[in-house]
């Protein structure tokens, strides 16, 4: 059952100037409307700014984390640029049940998207229709059972974090689409976007953008080492 009532988006700013704001979407919230007809992020944003905003780019819905959206047209248009040109920093924690061997290098796929599935998969460079997929990853600390990853996301594919670890044989906890074992319980998965960091489109100026990790208990366990790992 849906908790709109319990949402207060005012909670979730992590970052807001006359030009941009920023949310901490929380798991298993679309960022914009879908076929479900749920509540999504935009709509609650725009009822909490009182005008319209637009959007830069999209977290997957089971997923959490910074979401970006910009409150005028020359920040949208600018920050797409930025995009486009890989200038945007992208910071993404990812909990797996599976150390990667390494616990720490470079992952490099091609991956095809599956419109009518809404699935990436990897597949052999030189496919019709693949795009080139790259990230970077860190081993940051593990719990008996889980691990805690620090990724940063080169380029920006359809699912591409989720595809690319369940590559290797590290699906994200929760991630039933791409081979993890079991579902969470909201249906969320342990994949958040806490960092992203750009250059403001009016000043120029660097700006790092950071959000908490969510509520739940594995969540906060990780968070407590979180200043000694990273």
């Amino acid at each position: 059952m849906e908790q709109q009532l319990t949402y207060r988006p005012g909670d979730w700013v992590v970052y807001k100037n006359n030009q941009l704001i920023a949310f901490n979407k929380p798991p298993a919230l679309p960022v914009q409307a879908d076929k479900t007809g749920h509540v999504c992020l935009l709509d609650l944003a725009q009822s909490y700014c009182q005008h319209p905003l637009l959007l830069i780019h999209r977290l997957d819905r089971p997923a959490s984390g910074v979401v970006l959206f910009a409150k005028k047209t020359r920040a949208l248009v600018q920050l797409n640029e930025q995009f486009q040109q890989r200038r945007v920093a992208k910071r993404y924690l990812a909990v797996v049940a599976q150390l990667p061997e390494p616990p720490e290098g470079e992952l490099r796929h091609w991956l095809k998207r599956d419109g009518r599935l809404n699935k990436s998969f990897v597949v052999p460079e030189g496919t019709k229709g693949a795009k080139e997929a790259v990230l970077y990853y860190r081993h940051v600390c593990s719990s008996d059972r889980y691990h805690l990853l620090d990724i940063e996301l080169i380029t920006g594919r359809h699912h591409q974090i989720r595809a690319q670890l369940a590559a290797i044989g590290a699906p994200v906890k929760g991630d039933v689409k791409y081979g993890f074992r079991r579902g969470n319980r909201d249906r969320s998965i342990h994949l958040h976007a806490y960092q992203l960091a750009f250059d403001h489109p009016v000043t120029g100026e660097w700006q790092m953008v950071r959000a908490p990790v969510p509520s739940d208990p594995l969540w906060q366990f990780f968070a407590e080492r979180l200043n000694e790992g990273m």
